[in-house]
């Protein structure tokens, strides 16, 4: 029935925010908001209806969750960089009817996921920060998927992404996007020297690490990836634990994934962390190729990949 058109791997850096105000940031992720633009002008082309991000702000300690409300509107302050985000406004139309599709799905499949749509819950930066720059004029429907997860196995996250592109085609009628709202290593700079670590990573190992990661991603290399990423995301301060990563993974199929992507704002550092917008062509299911999402697995199965 529907159809996934899209998926990316994007930055939410709040300095991107900070980029639009006059002062001595002014423009400073310019290639960053670029970057969202030009995403959104990829999803509009495609006839993309609704945009579901993996958001590594949103916290969870048990199950997972999407918020998938009518309608989110209000003025947002970060709670971890308040003298970064404050007080901006948003304002973005939900999709409860998808939420509930993908939450069914995924409970069908094992994986335990809650959709959330009477609820006074906002989305986090992770989520409105790009929706702030690519859906401006609210042309799409927007969906908020906890990424922060605490106490989760990354292989369960692969079969959550991998659930919810079932549920989109086979039970949505409708054309979707998938984003993976984090960085790649995200170190912050140590207290009191963040100004120096501005368009800086916060160490050699980590952005040798990055390069390396974003080589594979280009190569289509993506069997080596995905053996290496729990301990990717454990070694490079991973956003969110990479769950987000996980999840963008298991919607295109794992390791048995086969494109190479596209970079639209090349790797760049903020405040000591790792950052890119990449779009990464969504193949076709076919047959045989298609991992099945049990947790036996061999193509989902990471070992204890809890971090």
């Amino acid at each position: 029935m529907g159809k996934v058109a899209l998926a990316a791997k994007i930055t939410h850096v709040p300095s991107m925010y900070l980029s639009e105000l006059d002062g001595p940031l002014k423009d400073c992720r310019k290639a960053a908001i670029d970057g969202h633009k030009e995403i959104s002008r990829r999803c509009r082309e495609l006839g993309v209806d609704t945009i579901v991000v993996f958001d590594t702000h949103w916290l969870v300690n048990s199950g997972y969750h999407i918020n998938c409300k009518a309608k989110a509107q209000g003025i947002y302050t970060s709670n971890e960089l308040p003298h970064f985000i404050n007080n901006m406004q948003f304002e973005i139309a939900g999709n409860p009817e998808l939420g509930e599709i993908l939450a069914k799905e995924c409970k069908l499949q094992g994986v335990e996921t809650l959709a959330h749509v009477d609820t006074t819950l906002n989305p986090e930066y992770g989520t409105l920060v790009p929706m702030r720059y690519m859906n401006e004029d609210q042309h799409f429907k927007a969906i908020s998927v906890s990424a922060l997860c605490t106490v989760h196995y990354l292989n369960d996250s692969a079969r959550l992404g991998w659930a919810m592109r079932e549920a989109v085609e086979k039970h949505y009628d409708g054309t979707v996007a998938f984003f993976a709202s984090g960085s790649l290593s995200h170190r912050f700079a140590q207290n009191g020297t963040a100004p120096e670590y501005l368009d800086k990573i916060w160490s050699p190992f980590l952005e040798k690490i990055d390069h390396e990661v974003v080589e594979m991603w280009k190569n289509a290399e993506w069997s080596t990836f995905c053996e290496m990423l729990p301990e990717y995301a454990a070694k490079g301060h991973g956003e969110g634990f990479m769950h987000d990563t996980a999840m963008l993974m298991g919607l295109l199929g794992w390791s048995d994934y086969d494109q190479p992507v596209e970079i639209i704002t090349p790797y760049f550092p903020s405040s000591g962390t790792g950052q890119i917008n990449a779009i990464f062509p969504v193949s076709p299911q076919s047959g045989d190729a298609v991992p099945e999402p049990q947790a036996s697995s061999g193509k989902f199965t990471f070992g204890d990949s809890r971090l």
